[in-house]
């Protein structure tokens, strides 16, 4: 592949009230899979945080007064544009994130969905308008856009974790700033400049790429601007973000990290359960919130599962995402291939059994194959801690009370996975289970149509569907006479 003509039309600078600006430092971007070099780009500071609040507050009374019809048909006019560019902008993002480029395909469509969706919600903001019980006069109830906007971004969905912030915050008539995460900065900056020559405002949307998370995130908390923060990573940091942000009583939105269980009942057709399986640890090569991150089989079925998916996941070979007949990416950094050994050998060390796969190959690129545990002990860390790659940990059940103590022994709630073919089984588990989205004979939950978002401490605030918008709107009560 031409990584020049690639990377040709990409800003490496940052991007500030709609055009692309220096900054005073740079940082590098590495493709995981060879850690070569992919490009050099401007590290912003604090003072360019202030520099886009600036811009953004400059322009957030006309655009909030834009007429909600032509802020969707912005919203249209960007989603089109991606679906002309998917090969373009799926090739950057395999070339900085590393996933293969078939589910780079599939997360331009997902986060290109974010658009479309909240171009047809931004002319549905709704209020009401009743009598008041007491008969003294009217109650109206109206909705206003909240102002200026932060979304601090993940690197593992680096196009989608922002569309489906941008999209509902620009549809709701409210401004926003970007921070990417620094391994990943290509993909969002692309999108900043397809949404200016798409029509949007210059000062609307900022992208600001930065080795100062921290500083950066300081800044626009205590400048007293901010009305909006909002997040995608791991509750370590969700926690932090949470209480600076209530200095300045912000509202905020977290989706923090995942432990979601898979459970495949007795009555589970094991081999939809196995392909479900393989939808839901192997996107992304696992590195997803949403991934099942341990799976609760029913003793009579356990073996029967854990031969079908060893078989299955035997398949996917390890190699630059780029290359065709590659099934399995690399993981973004050295550190996180380690993080996950360190987990693997834990569970081995406490009495579980690797089925395949469990030894990275080494050499240059960020590579852990997929893998099975077998007989993974109850006290392995790998049933506690998100393990983000492509390993299935396996472990037994007798009764579906014991699977529902094991699914919801987490302090995390995030997303959940139910394989039975009994539907009284299905609703009942589904009502049972500690999580905010449940995905019942099926690997693969998310969609823009509906509310993304968990319980407990994965988070709170939604993403996606009609509720995703009003995490970007204010709510006014005026009360009339009669």
């Amino acid at each position: 592949m031409d990584t020049s003509r690639l990377l040709s039309g990409v800003p490496t600078g940052l991007w500030i009230g709609g055009e692309e600006r220096d900054g005073t430092d740079t940082f590098e971007v590495f493709n995981p899979a060879n850690e070569h070099v992919i490009a050099t780009v401007a590290d912003a500071k604090p003072a360019d945080a202030i520099a886009a609040l600036d811009a953004a507050e400059a322009v957030a009374a006309e655009w909030a007064a834009t007429p909600a019809r032509q802020r969707g048909e912005i919203l249209r006019s960007v989603f089109e544009t991606m679906m002309d560019r998917i090969e373009d902008i799926a090739a950057l993002m395999t070339l900085e994130m590393g996933k293969v480029l078939d589910e780079s395909r599939g997360e331009v469509r997902y986060g290109a969905e974010f658009f479309r969706w909240f171009a047809e919600e931004a002319v549905r903001i709704g209020g009401r308008y009743t009598p008041a019980p007491a008969g003294n006069g009217r109650i109206m109830v109206t909705k206003a856009p909240i102002g200026q906007c932060y979304a601090i971004t993940p690197w593992n969905f680096p196009l989608a974790m922002g569309t489906r912030k941008i999209g509902p915050a620009l549809a709701a008539g409210s401004t926003m700033i970007v921070k990417p995460a620094h391994e990943t900065p290509l993909t969002m900056l692309l999108l900043a400049k397809l949404m200016a020559d798409a029509g949007l405002p210059k000062g609307v949307l900022s992208v600001l790429p930065t080795t100062s998370s921290a500083e950066l995130t300081t800044a626009l908390i205590d400048d007293g601007r901010l009305r909006k923060l909002t997040f995608t990573g791991s509750t370590g940091v969700g926690k932090t973000l949470i209480r600076q942000a209530a200095d300045k009583v912000l509202r905020t939105s977290m989706e923090l990290g995942g432990n979601a269980p898979f459970l495949v009942f007795d009555d589970a057709d094991v081999d939809a359960a196995v392909e479900g399986a393989l939808l839901a640890k192997m996107r992304n090569g696992g590195e997803a919130c949403t991934a099942a991150n341990r799976f609760h089989v029913a003793n009579s079925v356990r073996e029967e599962f854990t031969t079908k998916l060893v078989a299955r996941m035997s398949e996917y070979t390890l190699g630059n995402g780029l290359e065709d007949g590659t099934r399995l990416g690399p993981m973004i950094t050295a550190k996180q291939v380690a993080s996950i050994a360190d987990l693997v050998s834990d569970a081995v060390a406490r009495g579980a059994t690797v089925a395949v796969g469990g030894v990275a190959p080494g050499g240059p690129g960020n590579f852990y194959p997929a893998t099975v545990l077998a007989d993974v002990p109850a006290d392995a860390r790998i049933l506690k801690e998100e393990v983000f790659g492509p390993v299935a940990p396996i472990t037994g059940f007798d009764s579906e009370e014991e699977a529902i103590a094991a699914a919801n022994d987490t302090e995390y709630g995030l997303a959940a996975y139910v394989y039975t073919q009994s539907l009284d089984r299905a609703l009942r588990v589904a009502d049972a289970l500690e999580a905010g989205m449940v995905g019942v004979n099926r690997g693969v939950i998310s969609d823009a149509a509906a509310p993304f978002g968990g319980i407990k401490e994965s988070g709170f605030g939604r993403e996606g569907g009609s509720e995703g918008i009003e995490e970007y709107l204010e709510t006014k009560y005026i009360a009339l006479t009669s």
